[in-house]
């Protein structure tokens, strides 16, 4: 009888992993260790590894990895600007990779010989996490049982329930959602149609826009090299500073992503975001940089922030590429230090005010009133030499 294999699982709870289990030992005659990483998602609890066990896992890991996620994957994607296609701050797309670091990390410390994870055969996920483990580990072969088993959701149930499963969705309920600290994703069932306006029961961290609150809300934050260090005078953890600006920016409705993406595998996906947090941060760091970046710098750091979105999209996180497009970035936060307020108001985020000790903003330069220290008499030798080349071609040619 051929050996057991060891596979290690990426273990969210959710409906494709908990099936997971009992699929791996009936069908590759496995052991299975679940890994599941806490990156500030509620569905985390203390039950977690309990119901791992009770689906058949020989062992079951919860690695708090919220500070890690914060630190070494969100920061440097707020730093690098990096929105997919202009509208996703990439929660899911950033957690992946710290996943795949800790499928490995317990597949060489219990001697694993496979990786496993739930994703579908026609997901952006799938190529996270198989490109990462194999670039970290190569040796490590990767079982993706949901591009295997040809089971659609209600199938999946239907496997589950004769196996005794606890399965966290039902007929009613065919949503799937994945979420970290920095976003929550919601996609499947009517959303699948793009005409469909999405349901306010899919929303849980955004009130809508009729129930947000009638007065704005004014906060303000500070940032050190393009991090934020504090919120309203007050210096916080990443974790904290996160948390707390969710539900500031959630509480005022602002939040919501409705976004039709170009997936990697070639498809259109309609997926629905919330990222209060994300959507605040990126506006209060882009905000900073007008301040203190010149025109130069800020239209080519443009090209590399979607070159870096594009690279976490599609599962580079641990190439070579992105170290040195980070050492690019990091050379443009060197002056990104600063205050910004913002007003929050029924689903809005609007900058209403920016100070830096490093702004290249000259209020004497720029006024038009009595403080006005601009030399007006060089303005037209400029514009003459400006258009020089225009008006010989004119003459030249015309």
């Amino acid at each position: 009888m051929k050996d057991k294999e060891l596979v290690i699982l990426a273990y969210s709870g959710g409906l494709d992993t908990s099936v997971a289990i009992p699929w791996l030992k009936e069908n590759y005659n496995a052991e299975v260790i679940t890994v599941t990483a806490d990156l500030g998602q509620d569905s985390v609890d203390k039950n977690l590894e309990e119901k791992a066990l009770k689906s058949g896992a020989l062992r079951s890991y919860i690695i708090d990895g919220r500070e890690t996620f914060i630190n070494e994957f969100v920061w440097p994607s707020l730093r690098a600007s990096a929105i997919y296609e202009g509208q996703y701050p990439l929660a899911t797309a950033l957690g992946r990779p710290l996943i795949a670091r800790y499928l490995v990390e317990i597949a060489l410390k219990e001697g694993g010989t496979a990786i496993a994870h739930g994703c579908t055969g026609k997901g952006n996920d799938q190529v996270r996490l198989d490109v990462g483990v194999s670039t970290l580990a190569p040796q490590l072969s990767i079982i993706a049982p949901a591009r295997e088993w040809n089971m659609d959701r209600e199938q999946e149930i239907e496997y589950g329930e004769k196996r005794g499963l606890e399965l966290p969705v039902t007929r009613k309920n065919l949503y799937s959602v994945d979420e970290n600290i920095w976003g929550r994703s919601i996609e499947s069932g009517p959303l699948e149609d793009p005409w469909n306006e999405p349901p306010e029961e899919i929303y849980s961290w955004t009130c809508s826009i009729s129930d947000a609150p009638q007065d704005p809300m004014y906060i303000e934050i500070d940032f050190d090299k393009g991090l934020p260090v504090a919120l309203d005078g007050k210096s916080l953890s990443g974790i904290d500073l996160v948390k707390k600006l969710n539900f500031l920016a959630g509480s005022n409705g602002v939040g919501r992503i409705d976004h039709l993406e170009n997936r990697l595998v070639g498809i259109k996906s309609r997926e629905i975001y919330e990222s209060p947090a994300a959507i605040v941060l990126h506006a209060c760091h882009n905000a900073l940089e007008t301040m203190t970046l010149v025109k130069e710098q800020q239209r080519f750091k443009n090209f590399v922030s979607q070159q870096y979105a594009d690279m976490i999209y599609n599962g580079l996180w641990y190439s070579s590429h992105r170290r040195d497009l980070d050492a690019y970035i990091s050379s443009t936060q060197e002056y990104v230090t600063g205050k910004i307020r913002v007003k929050l108001f029924k689903g809005s985020c609007s900058v209403v005010g920016r100070s830096s000790p490093y702004a290249l903003y000259d209020y004497e330069l720029a006024t038009y009133d009595e403080s006005d220290k601009f030399d007006h008499s060089s303005a037209e030798g400029f514009i003459k030499l400006f258009g020089l080349p225009y008006k010989t071609q004119t003459i030249k040619q015309d």
